[in-house]
């Protein structure tokens, strides 16, 4: 991508001339008879030419509009193609928004409505566009790369391995520094030339995501002695959130998912991003039509079940825990209650006969005590379809009955997913993560919607047993 100065220039002129033009382009009568003829809910409208007065006040105003809205998108900072186009398009709706209000004071210049939804039109798509292209757009020095690691040695075979440009190492300083504070030159961890480092050390762990933006570094290779939460899965969050590439050495493959097509050398491609961007757009609209359509037709039965749970009186109605999120992270998940609570001094979430409740008998049997996953749905937190969320305090009990259970952490995780409906649980890692891991490469819209509605058949088979249970009593 352009880097320093040369982004501000191309993103603020970018910004300026399409504002700019914006205007003029729906100034234009042959788009205002357009609009006004055949767009529905606008068209009892009147075209509205504005002369050269009302034009010129017109520009000043969205220029000026449009160019304070996008000031956060002025700075250099890598970015996925998607998010790049979420970011702009949120800022195109916030200036939009900004110019309509114009609209409803009384004063000479405000902009016609009609020429507003032009301007959004033309911004909608040529602004992505823009910023789409000076992100993507060659830097000066060519490819950027950097290695991020805690481990001296693997720095070494990394360096040893990796045959492009690198621009320095992160790493924490004191291993890879001479004992002389005066002397700033990284010591032996080159061999001889195959790859050489510009700048040496260029900052320490906790700097990384400053070094990413402050160098516009295009990929960075992880050296670790281990594939921890913290600092491993840390270093990937912050490859993600930034948009570029991550690689590592074949050593750490086990708790990664690797993309399939980087070869077979000792340097491969981390798979951050599994799913095409179009997948993810389609998944999330599925996530927010499933989660917001539920939560209004359940609305009555969650007004039950929370009376229900209040007038058994057996502690509060929601039931909190921390899970796993992608990249290691945690987040809470909630559930109606349906135990007891903890008797006092105790931890964890032991089952057993003293802490049972016939309410929580019946909603954990027909899987309504899941139904406040909904809202971590629909906020984002969680996925329809995905690995089931782990609790965070077993995870490494998992880790070590299934190498590779790390893989999960790599897509959003779900309130249904391949491995439920097949009945693999946690008590069996292995099996888990292998349905998780096929889920994760198979995924599709119509793969979703097979698994919901598979889930959906046994929530009812097993609703409908309960019923039998009943009947047999």
């Amino acid at each position: 991508m352009l880097t320093g100065w040369r982004y501000r220039v191309a993103s603020v002129v970018g910004v300026t001339t399409l504002a700019s033009l914006s205007v003029y382009v729906a100034n234009l009568p042959v788009f205002q008879t357009l609009l006004t003829t055949y767009t529905p809910v606008v068209n009892r409208l009147d075209p509205v030419v504005l002369d050269d007065s009302g034009l010129g006040w017109a520009v000043f105003i969205s220029t000026v509009i449009v160019l304070a809205s996008f000031v956060p998108l002025f700075r250099p900072e890598p970015r996925r193609v998607l998010d790049i186009v979420f970011s702009v398009e949120k800022r195109v709706v916030f200036a939009v928004c900004a110019m309509a209000t114009l609209g409803y004071f009384e004063w000479s210049h405000r902009l016609p409505r009609q020429t507003v939804i032009l301007i959004t039109a033309f911004l909608s798509i040529t602004l992505p566009a823009l910023f789409v292209a000076i992100s993507r757009a060659s830097s000066v020095g060519g490819e950027r790369s950097v290695v991020v690691g805690d481990d001296p040695a693997g720095i070494e075979r990394v360096v040893e391995a990796y045959d492009g440009p690198m621009l320095g190492y992160v790493a924490p300083p004191t291993p890879y520094r001479t004992g002389d504070p005066d002397e700033r030159e990284p010591i032996g961890v080159t061999d001889g030339g195959l790859a050489t480092f510009e700048h040496g050390y260029v900052g320490g762990l906790s700097r990384f995501e400053d070094v990413v933006e402050e160098h516009s570094i295009d990929s960075a290779i992880l050296a670790f002695e281990e594939a921890d939460r913290a600092e491993f899965f840390g270093a990937l969050h912050t490859c993600h959130e930034h948009g570029i590439d991550a690689k590592t050495h074949v050593d750490h493959v086990d708790s990664l998912l690797v993309d399939p097509t980087s070869g077979d050398g000792p340097i491969v491609d981390i798979d951050l991003d599994p799913w095409d961007p179009q997948d993810q757009v389609i998944k999330r609209l599925f996530d927010v039509a499933f989660a917001g359509t539920a939560l209004l037709v359940l609305a009555p039965v969650i007004l039950l079940i929370s009376l229900a749970i209040k007038l058994e009186g057996n502690g509060p109605i929601l039931f909190s825990q921390n899970r796993t999120y992608r990249f290691g992270d945690v987040f809470t998940v909630y559930k109606f209650r349906t135990l007891k609570p903890e008797p006092e001094g105790e931890v964890g979430t032991a089952f057993d006969d003293d802490r049972r409740t016939p309410l929580g008998d019946v909603l954990r049997a027909t899987h309504l005590d899941e139904i406040p996953q909904l809202w971590s749905i629909l906020v984002g937190d969680m996925s329809v379809v995905g690995p089931r969320p782990a609790q965070t305090d077993l995870e490494d009990d998992f880790e070590n009955e299934a190498a590779t259970w790390k893989r999960r952490w790599f897509v959003k995780p779900g309130l249904t997913g391949l491995a439920q409906v097949h009945d693999a649980t946690s008590q069996e890692p292995s099996l888990k993560i292998d349905y998780d891991v096929e889920y994760i490469r198979r995924q599709s819209f119509t793969f979703d919607v097979k698994i919901v509605l598979r889930q959906l058949w046994q929530v009812a088979r097993d609703v409908a047993s309960l019923g039998e249970d009943d009947e047999k009593t």
